[in-house]
């Protein structure tokens, strides 16, 4: 009998053991990771990497009611610099926009445009555009069909390539500052070099010179890891604070339009700890707005939620 309850005995902690084991070795590897040292800034890998973005803007009329959304796609394939010289070559492989309720059209114009794009100290190109998007580009955009975009609609479509890079921003090294790269452990946070930043905003004929986007203070936060693509990613969060914006529009060449407003806009970055790309993000914005039209004796005001979803994929499928 006494042999019968040895081995009873010896088979419960047999039973019993892993099962205490198992939450010691975990509370242990996770304490590793909390406490371990990250690089987040590796050396780019060189491979050709493929950008989906979409870009929602959800107006509001003041008592909250939507008023409908308009949706821009960017498609983007970035063939990494295989020198200092040159920055990485960017191209727009397809864009299109479905304003409201009507079909989705392409911009032909922006199919197959290659740029360049790399971060300078002060990110904006010699001829001052930020971030060194040509403006050019973006004078008098058409649709498939023949038809002009109106001036606000020109505005997002130049946009979407600012708040595509602006990302990077965030995602790589600061060239003066606290950036990523003050950021080691998970749960660091820091105040980011591009706070209360004011960069012009001005685009071609159409948004002229003086107008402006001023940040806020912005914050960088490493907030653990995750997944994307099978690979493992640093989860990073940016946040601007409150920041505002000022434009003066020309619709005609006689007409001057006025906008300000705040703005507050916030989001997650997933970028690859091993590769150094961006693999997912994401941009929710909370945008208000009056506007002063000539000849007008009511001011415009305009509430609109922004939301941009960024997807790193081998494979861009150009025809949906």
């Amino acid at each position: 009998m006494k042999r019968e309850i040895t081995k009873i005995a010896m088979a419960i902690l047999i039973l019993v053991s892993p099962l205490s084991y198992l939450p010691a070795q975990q509370s242990s590897n996770a304490k590793k990771l909390l406490n371990q040292e990250y690089n987040l800034i590796p050396r780019h890998s060189k491979d050709t990497q493929y950008y989906e973005m979409e870009s929602t803007l959800q107006q509001f009329a003041l008592d909250g009611t939507p008023r409908g959304a308009d949706i821009y796609r960017l498609y983007l394939r970035c063939v990494p610099s295989v020198d200092s010289l040159h920055g990485d070559e960017y191209t727009c492989l397809k864009f299109t926009l479905q304003l409201k309720n009507s079909g989705e059209v392409v911009i032909p114009s922006l199919t197959n445009w290659k740029y360049f794009f790399s971060l300078t100290p002060n990110d904006n190109n010699k001829t001052g555009e930020v971030l060194g998007i040509d403006h050019s580009k973006f004078e008098q955009l058409k649709d498939e069909s023949g038809k002009p975009l109106a001036v606000e609609n020109t505005y997002h479509v130049y946009n979407a390539f600012i708040d595509f890079h602006s990302m990077s921003v965030f995602a790589e090294k600061a060239t003066n500052g606290n950036g990523i790269q003050n950021l080691k452990h998970i749960g660091d946070k820091i105040v980011h070099a591009a706070s209360f930043s004011q960069p012009p905003v001005d685009l071609g004929t159409q948004v002229a010179k003086g107008s402006y986007f001023k940040n806020g203070e912005i914050t960088l936060t490493l907030k653990g890891l995750s997944r994307v693509n099978e690979e493992t990613c640093a989860l990073l969060e940016y946040d601007s604070g409150e920041s505002s914006f000022y434009m003066l529009t020309k619709p005609m060449p006689t007409m001057e339009v006025t906008t300000k407003g705040s703005s507050h806009y916030w989001g997650d970055i997933y970028k690859d700890l091993k590769s150094g790309w961006i693999q997912k993000a994401n941009l929710h914005e909370l945008v208000i707005s009056e506007t002063i039209v000539p000849g007008m004796d009511n001011k415009i005001n305009s509430v609109i939620e922004r939301s941009i979803n960024i997807s790193n994929s081998k494979h861009l499928n150009l025809n949906k």
